[in-house]
């Protein structure tokens, strides 16, 4: 009976068992990195119908959006210019600087509190004695301010009862305003048009005011687009006009008082609904009656009209 011999040593033997091991899993290993490789690779070159879809949206909504971007870019150009045209005709009017009722002092307060939190205690006594110094300095200049305007009240002495300076409806609320000055949509054209005067949402029969001293000088009854009106030169360079009345109690050449009733609004003339439509002139010129109605409006009544007078788009005539 023959005898087997092992000729690979039991060491050597059990290496090539590892060794045989360690390349199955290098190559399980490899395949699956391939495989991954792979996959990856053709989901980046190749889209699933699903990711198709969601890129057109993207694509679609992208280009919206640079779109709309570019339109505000636009829009806030215009805005600007028509802002700033808007302060420079108040300046060149009322001889002051336009009232800034955009309310970004949240904004200010917060980086103002940032800055202060950052300073030293000397930086701080600094920071303040800079204030004071130019808080009493402004007050110098409203003091001087008040003593020249009360100046010139005086020399005018009655004069002043014929600028403009009411309303010329009772709006104690000041929800009547409905329609500011300024280009609106007209009511019949449905056409941007120029708005050149105020109108009051008020039922026919209600009170109208004349707004200051002055003389009629022009009384129209008869039917025409302005419906029933009255025109009052007040002198000093000043006129009003109330259109759309549907009583006139005053004549032409009748001298009037503040206060005065000088007749009913109404519906006559082209007018989308009964109110009263009101212009003030100032050497012929048109200008935006909700400056004239200072006799009658504390601070905080003035900046609340603006805005309401700034939420209106459309004109009742």
């Amino acid at each position: 009976m023959s005898r087997r011999y092992n000729i690979y040593p039991p060491n050597e033997k059990h290496q090539n068992r590892g060794k045989r091991a360690l390349l199955g899993v290098l190559s399980n290993t490899l395949l699956f990195a391939v495989a991954l490789g792979a996959t990856y690779l053709f989901y980046s070159l190749f889209d699933t119908p699903s990711q198709s879809r969601q890129r057109a949206i993207n694509d679609r909504l992208e280009a919206n959006y640079e779109a709309l971007e570019g339109r505000y870019d636009t829009v806030l150009t215009v805005l600007d210019n028509v802002i700033e045209r808007d302060r420079n005709v108040f300046r060149i009017l009322f001889e002051s600087e336009p009232y800034d009722f955009l309310d970004s002092s949240t904004d200010r307060r917060w980086e103002n509190q940032q800055r202060l939190h950052k300073m030293s205690e000397r930086e701080l006594l600094g920071e303040f004695s800079g204030r004071m110094e130019r808080f009493e300095n402004e007050e110098r200049n409203l003091l001087a301010m008040c003593n020249y305007i009360n100046d010139v009240v005086d020399s005018l002495g009655t004069k002043t009862n014929h600028i403009p300076s009411i309303q010329p409806i009772i709006n104690k609320q000041l929800t009547l305003l409905t329609a500011p000055y300024g280009m609106l949509i007209h009511p019949f054209y449905k056409t941007m048009a120029s708005h050149q005067g105020v109108d009051f949402a008020v039922p026919s029969g209600s009170r109208v005011f004349a707004t200051a001293d002055g003389k009629v000088t022009e009384v129209r009854t008869r039917p025409t687009s302005a419906g029933k009106y009255i025109i009052i030169d007040h002198g000093m360079g000043y006129e009003t006009q109330y259109r759309h009345l549907s009583r006139i109690d005053v004549k032409e050449g009748q001298s009037v008082k503040r206060g005065d009733i000088i007749g009913l609004s109404g519906n006559t003339g082209l007018s989308l609904s009964p109110h009263l439509h009101y212009e003030v002139k100032y050497k012929g010129m048109r200008v935006d009656p909700i400056h004239y109605f200072f006799m009658e409006l504390t601070p905080h009544d003035y900046q609340r009209i603006i805005k309401i007078a700034q939420s209106g788009m459309q004109s009742f005539d």
